[in-house]
């Protein structure tokens, strides 16, 4: 497709929320046959583009262009029924309903009048076949799908629309590994079918596996397009935030031998998930949770923070045996536990309400006297935490959900900062965010623990585990299969772990509470 015109363009287009202008003078040119990379920082136009995009809101001016023709789109049914479908990061699929129920729900096939069970059961086969999704089974109900393969089935949905332009905003975020390398395969598939790909994702080695060309954004406005490879990710992170960046973890300091762990596990199991768990974690220390997804990280911390039942086992806060059986029992000041979930818009946030009473909402009881909320104390604990953490939000009576997703996350942390915890469990915190937050977070962890928090930290990035922990845990179904210990934290002791592969000379030592 190399000479061709574009197939979509937009030019100055503008939208404002209020007093927040979102996007300012935006132009886009994509062509068939091409992924085109929107890189950018959370907050700097990328989702209010996707939604002008896709129908979902008009812009205040400009014009956009699709097959050299002038349209506009009243509604998201007017952009599908133009052939643009998206693929977001906060799913649309309906949970009590079935994969197949959902893949065709916007058309699906009838008979006599009724749905036709048999044509909707086999267009889903179809679809989730083309999207790399061939084990989901089309009669499952999504609720009981985990969350990556929930979004191998928001992609097949969209397929069915047979889009001429297909919209993917942080798709990959969710997956597994195996999985994204499925999507890839699909995607560039797609590609040399002759569709248009918009692909958004703050991970950069990603776009540079799958773009073919580059636009950044930055404050609402493009500053910048080119084909990919032809700048380095220094270069690419320095235009999306405008300053000089260094891709620099925090410093690690001198693990203190004779610590002793604030928090210890010793023989946890549970179901036929979790098995024979053993660990400790001491002030000042972040531990990393590795391995790929799915091993049981997850069941691990929401074990921890009294959600799961039937759990056998120990568990200790400063030597003392502690009985964890629900989120209340891990909150409470002996114990001091925190849980930052895994999805911010399902479990971390009540989107309608505001980002005032999101940040205030877990600290209630700390801020309650005599059943009243004590509002100056609310008001100087939420100071402290926008803050702290920087939070950029327009007033904090509008609701958390106009808020770009990097500082929902920060409202999530800060939600649970603002109980001052001592151990802080993370679940994969810097899902779908931007490289900057990412950075504010990286650091934002390191100060807690020189401040005497115990941190555990779970992540599917390798590189986050090897700039940020101390030590990690590597699981392989349920268990710890290796215990990595500083410099022992490399790439391919990750991978060679995460795959059950261990060398000789890279037999685990046998594991203590630390």
């Amino acid at each position: 497709m190399e000479g061709a015109g574009p197939l979509f363009q937009m030019e100055g287009i503008s939208k404002s929320y209020g007093g927040v202008r979102a996007l300012q003078d935006a132009s886009l040119s994509i062509r068939a046959g091409t992924i085109h990379a929107i890189l950018g920082e959370n907050g700097a136009g990328k989702s209010t583009l996707i939604k002008v995009m896709a129908g979902v809101v008009s812009p205040d001016q400009g014009q956009m262009m699709l097959g050299g023709n002038p349209v506009q789109f009243a509604s998201p049914a007017a952009a599908m029924e133009a052939g643009i479908a998206c693929v977001v990061q906060e799913l649309s699929l309906i949970p009590e309903l079935s994969v197949a129920d959902n893949v065709v729900i916007s058309n699906p096939p009838q008979r006599f009048g009724l749905i036709d069970r048999t044509a909707q059961r086999r267009i889903a086969e179809q679809s989730l076949l083309r999207a790399g999704a061939g084990d989901v089974h089309p009669m499952a109900l999504v609720k009981d799908l985990p969350l990556s393969r929930r979004q191998m089935v928001e992609i097949a949905k969209a397929l069915t629309r047979k889009p001429r332009i297909l919209i993917l905003d942080e798709a990959t975020s969710a997956l597994t590994a195996s999985d994204v390398s499925k999507v890839f395969e699909v995607l560039k598939r797609l590609r040399s079918e002759g569709l248009a790909l918009l692909y958004i994702s703050h991970r950069m080695n990603e776009i540079a596996e799958l773009a073919d060309e580059c636009t950044v954004f930055r404050n609402g406005r493009n500053v910048a397009s080119f084909p990919a490879g032809t700048k380095s990710d220094g270069e690419v992170v320095q235009l999306m935030i405008g300053r000089e960046y260094q891709n620099v973890y925090p410093e690690k300091p001198t693990a203190q031998a004779d610590a002793k762990p604030l928090l210890e596990v010793q023989n946890l199991s549970w179901a036929n998930r979790l098995h024979d768990i053993s660990f400790g974690v001491k002030p000042g220390e972040i531990l990393g949770l590795g391995g790929l997804d799915g091993q049981g990280q997850r069941e691990l911390l929401l074990a921890l923070f009294g959600v799961l039942r039937g759990l056998e086992g120990e568990v200790k806060i400063e030597g003392k045996a502690t009985k964890l059986d629900s989120p209340a029992s891990a909150r409470k000041k002996n114990v001091g536990m925190a849980l930052i979930p895994e999805d911010r818009k399902t479990e971390g946030l009540m989107l309608p309400m505001s980002v005032r009473d999101n940040l205030s909402f877990a600290s209630l009881d700390m801020l309650t006297v005599r059943g009243i909320v004590d509002k100056t104390k609310e008001a100087q604990s939420i100071d402290e935490m926008v803050k702290l953490l920087a939070i950029k939000t327009g007033a904090l009576d509008s609701p958390v959900s106009s808020l770009s997703g990097g500082n929902q996350q920060k409202v999530v942390i800060a939600k649970w900062l603002m109980r001052h915890p001592r151990i802080i469990l993370l679940n994969d915190p810097t899902r779908g965010i931007d490289v900057g937050t990412k950075q504010e977070i990286y650091l934002l962890m390191r100060r807690l623990a020189d401040q005497g928090a115990a941190i555990v930290f779970y992540s599917t990035d390798y590189a986050e585990l090897i700039g940020c922990c101390d030590r990690v845990l590597v699981m392989y179904n349920g268990a710890v299969e290796t215990e990595l210990l500083g410099d022992e934290i490399t790439e391919h002791a990750l991978i060679s772990s995460a795959l059950h592969i261990r060398p000789k000379e890279n037999q685990p030592r046998e594991r203590v509470s630390r």
